[in-house]
């Protein structure tokens, strides 16, 4: 018995059982060089019988090409145009490939077929997403950095929103060009009754927070930013800024003043990170007022958010509000500075003198400051005395107010009539209270 392969006699032709013979392949006409001149094309004249031949062209002469179909669009064959049907589907074509495709649907059916085919299965892919980063990534990053990374050195609780709005604002600086320096910023805040404005650049922001933070700086025995041009006495904010102002060097390069105002930040965490809790009641002169040095440090980072907010609108950038934690130890602050605020407005004449006077640490008229949203709470603010005691059972107003709108108001970014305020009990608490709220705001 014989293999599939084997020889046993039946290829030969006419033998019994002859098998099927596969011829092998031939080769065409064309691979034994150029074919033969086309003979001649027979012409009948209509008239008669007589039958013409085409005139030679002569011994050696080439015969005549063939000429193609023309094409829709001779500068890109059908294939060419064919070709970019994906890229066209997935908008990844140039304006000229787009035009040239297009006029090509418009007379070749098959591709406009397929074109349709293509752009439908696009339509299943995922949404192309942008490759540009998310501009709030680096917010966040840090701020999870900044929330789970165990500090070496202990942080003071009343100091970490400081340190927090700094990294912040220093990570803001930290890619801005000598032109971004130069960029406008509108400083806004309250002054009296009639909202008030100025304008500077980022420079002179950073300057203006240098040389106030310079004042939590001095009462901590660190040097003063102002050196030898510092005013004499305890000036208030915007004297030490005019003086930093003017004592600047104009051609000196803006972005010069961003490392001196990031050291002096640096210093002033370390400084109180050494010395712990015993310096937290230190007071710290502004002018006319003091603060506990807890709380000056609140005043500060509340300052150093606002103002970034107003970098990052003039470089066009976005800024995220400080941590829930964070903002409400601010809102705090501002909550309990305006029974002192009330107090100063009705000396300078621009409140209603108290209906009552009660003595230091009792119960008078209360006024429930309600702040909403991150950071919020409930605070009971006293109407008729500093001192006085703010209670639930003696409240004559209501006010709630979103954290975000209670914050701009004390930064004097919106009047108190522009405060979306729900108000419920006597109109005029209420409006010394919104007005108090934005006399907390300085330059």
């Amino acid at each position: 018995m014989t293999g599939p392969d084997e020889w046993d006699g039946r290829e030969l032709p006419g033998s019994p059982g002859e098998r099927p013979r596969i011829p092998s392949p031939r080769s065409a006409a064309e691979d034994h060089g150029p074919l033969p001149d086309t003979p001649p094309v027979p012409v009948h004249d209509p008239a008669g019988d007589t039958v013409e031949a085409l005139p030679d062209a002569g011994p050696g002469s080439e015969p005549p090409a063939l000429q193609p179909l023309p094409d829709p669009d001779p500068a890109r064959p059908h294939r060419v145009l064919k070709s970019l049907l994906g890229a066209w589907a997935l908008a990844a074509c140039s304006a000229e490939e787009t035009a040239a495709v297009e006029t090509h649907l418009t007379d070749c059916a098959s591709c406009a077929d397929e074109a349709l085919r293509l752009r439908d299965a696009v339509g299943l892919l995922h949404p192309a997403d942008s490759l540009d980063l998310d501009p709030l990534l680096r917010s966040r990053v840090l701020e999870g950095a900044l929330g789970r990374r165990p500090a070496r050195i202990p942080v003071p609780d009343w100091a970490a929103p400081y340190d927090a709005e700094t990294a912040k604002l220093d990570a803001l600086l930290h890619d801005m060009g000598e032109a971004e320096w130069r960029a406008p910023v509108r400083l806004r805040w309250f002054e009296g009754d009639r909202p008030v404005e100025r304008e500077s650049t980022v420079a002179g922001v950073m300057g203006h927070l240098m040389a106030v933070d310079g004042l939590v700086a001095t009462a901590l025995g660190l040097t003063d930013p102002l050196g030898t041009a510092a005013p004499p006495g305890t000036p208030d904010p915007l004297i030490r800024t005019e003086t930093f102002w003017r004592a600047a060097d104009e051609t000196r390069r803006p972005l010069t003043v961003h490392a001196p105002w990031r050291d002096q930040s640096y210093a002033l965490m370390r400084q109180v990170s050494f010395a712990g809790s015993r310096v937290a009641e230190l007071a710290v002169p502004y002018g006319d007022f003091r603060l506990a040095l807890r709380d000056s440090f609140l005043d500060r980072a509340f300052e150093c958010w606002v103002h970034a907010g107003d970098i990052a609108e003039a470089v066009d950038y976005p800024y995220v509000p400080p941590a829930a934690g964070h903002l409400h130890q601010m809102v705090d602050l501002a909550a309990r500075l305006l029974p002192s605020a009330l107090a100063d407005r009705r000396r300078a004449g621009l409140a209603a003198p108290p209906q009552r006077l009660v003595e230091a640490g009792a119960p008078g008229r209360t006024l429930h400051l309600e702040v909403e949203g991150n950071g919020g709470g409930h605070w009971y603010i006293a109407l008729d005395s500093p001192a006085a005691l703010g209670t639930p059972e003696r409240t004559v107003a209501h006010i709630a107010l979103d954290s975000a709108e209670f914050c701009q108001l004390a930064a004097g970014h919106i009047s108190p009539e522009e405060a979306a305020a729900g108000q419920d009990g006597e109109r005029d608490a209420i409006r010394e209270v919104l007005f108090a709220t934005a006399s907390l705001s300085r330059l």
